[in-house]
This record gives structure tokens, sequence and C-alpha cells, in this order.
């Protein structure tokens, strides 16, 4: 079988159409006022190729296959014509960026072309790298093919780990010349997502003090995606500030299960500015973010960021502080603190109960006890000291016997991975004595540890391998990427050099906030 060669059940299950359009549209976000947004008409990429194009995202739109290979799609996906029944606009937003208020931000290389409504919903389509908008502040408005194939990776890989995200529907390139560092070539991904609104958007019409627009935004947000927050709880009594507290009661609990989702991974995104997150829980926003090799518990993977303000163990603490600015725009509309600070107090229980939760089930532990953050502890102790590689320790972990025996036949060990074998093997055996006062049988354990722990991850070296080639307009590599990423869980024959650790070289890439 050809490596990440996958049949796609769900294309002959779905009633998909072949023409744009035929999709129906919706447009919510442009049925706003028209402050929440500038009308822009995309600059078209020069000469475009399609590098590739998602079935899978597409029918979530109700999009054919065959319809991505047609000239129409091409045209839409490289900005040259409008989104049928699109209504194109880049919003407005502020936002805090590495702790300080930044401003008015907006959309500075995006737009939105539409929103599509298929048999998942509606989803609204943005190009990101389509040329200047309103907001590009000192921006050229586009992106170059390394940042862009990027992005378009991390959300299909995030989305196969099973963890909220945006998604990505094509990847168009020209060779139009970017200059960043060194000059580059141009590229347009188009993401989808039931939203773009993000916590900034909140944040921009409280400072310029615009409470209508903002109680504007809020009930959109509320009456689209959160309309459990609207009527009151069974014996509360209702009151204005009541749905916007409970939004962010909602928000709180999407983040901090987003948080305990990054964690679980070793995901770091690198630039969680409070305009970079989510209003709905969504991975947003890929730029300099990457998945851990060797584990540090201080990992800092944008090279931009010399403080380490957004290194992996401070992500959980960042997105508290982001939730706190979210709260503290909302405060014209509930005019209470204590209140506000009641709705954010849920964050820090449901962070370490998703995060607990996912650990014992890496762990193959059926549920978390108390004893079993000592244990965690020293493995990250054991883990940082040694760099082992994060990803592959815990896959390894599940063919770890709950009882002392000869290391099974065929295959690196968990072990193998640590320079300080002997510290590795003291931490095992107090995980052996965990593991045999569950109870389990080793061998369900392990399937069940590898339906959690992933045997792929989009490594920074499989993603620049992927980008090289595309450079050469051979998309080969994005596309077994995609759909080995699909299903990371489950090992597939002939794709074993992606599952390997990472070559020496790797070690010297490095991204920025120009990826």
């Amino acid at each position: 079988m050809q490596c990440g060669r996958r049949t796609a059940p769900w294309i002959t299950v779905l009633k998909l159409v072949t023409d744009l359009s035929s999709l129906r549209t919706d447009n919510s976000f442009a049925a706003l006022p028209e402050d929440f947004y500038s009308r822009v008409t995309p600059q078209p990429l020069g000469d475009p190729w399609l590098v590739h194009a998602n079935p899978e995202a597409a029918a979530l739109i109700g999009l054919a296959p065959e319809a991505l290979a047609g000239p129409q799609f091409l045209a839409v996906f490289s900005g040259a014509q409008p989104l049928p029944g699109g209504a194109p606009l880049a919003a407005v937003y502020s936002g805090h960026q590495f702790g300080v208020w930044a401003g008015q931000l907006g959309d500075g290389r995006a737009l939105l072309l539409g929103e599509a409504c298929g048999p998942a919903g509606s989803w609204e389509l943005q190009l990101k790298g389509s040329g200047l908008t309103p907001y590009s502040r000192m921006g050229d408005g586009k992106a170059v093919l390394r940042s862009s194939v990027r992005e378009y990776l991390a959300s299909e890989a995030m989305h196969g780990l099973g963890i909220p995200t945006t998604r990505a529907l094509a990847l168009v390139a020209s060779d139009d010349p970017v200059i960043r560092e060194t000059v580059e070539t141009a590229a347009v991904v188009t993401r989808m997502a039931p939203s773009f609104v993000r916590f900034g958007s909140f944040e921009h019409w409280a400072s310029r003090q615009r409470p209508d627009l903002l109680r504007t935004l809020a009930d959109y947000v509320i009456d689209r995606f959160y309309p459990e927050c609207r009527p009151a709880p069974a014996g509360e009594a209702q009151s204005a500030a009541g749905p916007y507290l409970r939004l962010l009661a909602a928000v709180t609990r999407r983040t901090a299960e987003l948080m305990a989702d990054w964690q679980a991974v070793g995901f770091c995104h690198g630039v969680m500015n409070t305009d970079n997150m989510s209003i709905l829980g969504l991975t947003l926003d890929y730029g300099p973010y990457g998945f851990m090799d060797g584990f540090d518990a201080h990992h800092v993977c944008n090279h931009s960021d010399s403080a380490g303000r957004y290194a992996w163990d401070a992500q959980p603490a960042v997105g508290h502080w982001n939730l706190y600015r979210l709260a503290g725009a909302l405060m014209p509309l509930v005019q209470d603190e204590a209140a506000l600070r009641a709705a954010l107090a849920g964050y820090e229980q449901a962070f370490l109960g998703a995060f607990h939760r996912k650990m014992a089930a890496k762990l193959g532990l059926r549920q978390w006890q108390d004893g079993d953050e000592e244990l965690l502890d020293g493995l990250w102790a054991a883990m940082h000291h040694d760099r082992a590689d994060f990803s592959l320790g815990f896959r390894r972990l599940a063919r770890v016997a709950s009882t002392e025996t000869s290391p099974p036949p065929g295959g690196e060990t968990f072990e193998d991975l640590f320079i300080d074998r002997e510290a590795a093997q003291a931490w095992l055996a107090g995980y052996r004595a965990r593991l045999r006062q569950d109870g389990q049988a080793d061998a369900a354990r392990a399937a069940a540890m590898n339906r959690v722990n992933p045997l792929y991850v989009l490594r920074n070296h499989l993603a620049e391998l992927a980008i090289r080639a595309a450079r050469s307009r051979d998309a080969g590599e994005i596309d077994r990427l995609v759909r080995l990423l699909r299903d990371p869980y489950t090992e597939q024959p002939g794709c074993e050099s992606y599952a390997r650790l990472p070559p020496d070289w790797a070690g010297s890439l490095q991204v920025s906030c120009s990826s």
C-alpha cells in the first residue's frame, strides 16, 4: 500500500455539488453593520497553479472532489474570481501582542470570501495571502509558499489528532515574488471555520468605547454559536448581563480544553496573542507553531519570542491571561467585576480535568487518581533531562509490560530514547507498579494507548521536506502528509520514515513570526 493512501468512504454518502455556483451561501458576518469590516477585493495571483486541494474539507461545504480540479475552483481560490454568492470583506479587531496592547489590528492579509452552507453546517471561507487590506499596516498583505504549506498541513494534522481547528480547503501558488528575509514566491491558502471571530474582536469595541457594537457582536456570537447561553438556567433569574457571563464561562471551558489538547500532543502555537484566540475555542492562525521533537518543558517554537512568553509550559497560563482580557472587554456589558471573575473561575478545574483525562489515557490508565501527578512529573523530568522524543516516548510506553520482562522482540524500546537509561528504568519501575494497580491486561491497554498516542506528527522537518518539494512544483509530499496525518494513530505500511526520530539537520530549522 502506498504511504498515506486511505479510502474516503464519506465521499460516497454525501450529496455533493460539482459547481461552486451551486453552493448555498449565508454570509452572516457580512450582515453585521459595516463598522465590523471593510469591503475588499482580492488581489489575484499571477499565473496561479493549484498545489493541493482537500476533498475532505470540500465535502464539509457540499463540494464534490471533481470540482477541485476545475478552472472555476482555481480562479476563485487564487483570488481571480469572487465566490458565487459570497461577500468579500476584511474584519477589524484589536488585541494584545506578546502581552502588550497593540491597538487596532485586523485582517491584514486575510479576506473572508463568504460563507458556505453544507452537510456539516456553515463554514466561512477565508483567503490568506490575497493582498492588501485597510488593516495591513506596514505589511504587503501577501503570504509565501513556505508559510502557506505549513498552515495547510498544520490545520489538517490537528484535525487528525482530534483537536479543534480551522480547516484547509486549498493551497494555490504563483511565481510572484514576495520579499521576506529573502525573496520568496507567493501563495494563498484557503482556510475554513464556522467563524473567525477572536478575543480581539471584542477588545476592539471595548477599547473604542462602543458598547453598542460590542453588544451587537456578543449577541451575534451567542445567537449563532452559543444559543444555550441566551436563556437563564432553571432556578436562575434572567438578567441583561446573564447571557454575556454565560458566554464567557463557555469560552473559558472551551479554551481550557483546547490548552489541554495542545499540551497533550506537545504542540506549541508560538503566537498566542489575543487576536489569535478563537471565540469558538479553535486553533487559529498557524504561524511559527511546532510539535516538539525532544521534550523540553520550556520549549519555545517561535524564534521571534526571545523572552519565551509562549513556551510550551506557559501556554495554559497564557490562555487564562487571554481570557482575562476577554472578560475585561465584556465589562461594559456586565458591569460587575466579581461576576466576570466568577465566570473565569472554572478555568483551572476545566484545564486540569481535561489534561488529567488525556494524560491518564496516554499512560494507559483507566482514570487519573491521587499520586499520578508525581508519576507524570517524574516522566517529564526524565524526558526533559535527556530531551527524549515527546511523541515516540508515549508511543513506546504501550510496549512496556506491567511486569518486569525482557524487551519485546523487534523494535526500539522506551529506554532507547534516553541517555540516562538507569533513570528511565527507575521511572519505569514506578510506572509498572501503577499499571499493576490499575489491573488492565497489557494487550488491551496497549491497543487503547495506541489510539491516543500518535505515531505520526507534523514535525518541522517533515513540513520542510514538503516545502522544498512544492518549490519545485511537486505536491506529492504534501499529499502524502495530508493523507498520513488524517489518521496519525494507525501504523501504515511504507511510512516507517515518518515515524522516526528527526534527522540531525532538523535541529537547525527555525520558525519565526514571518513564518
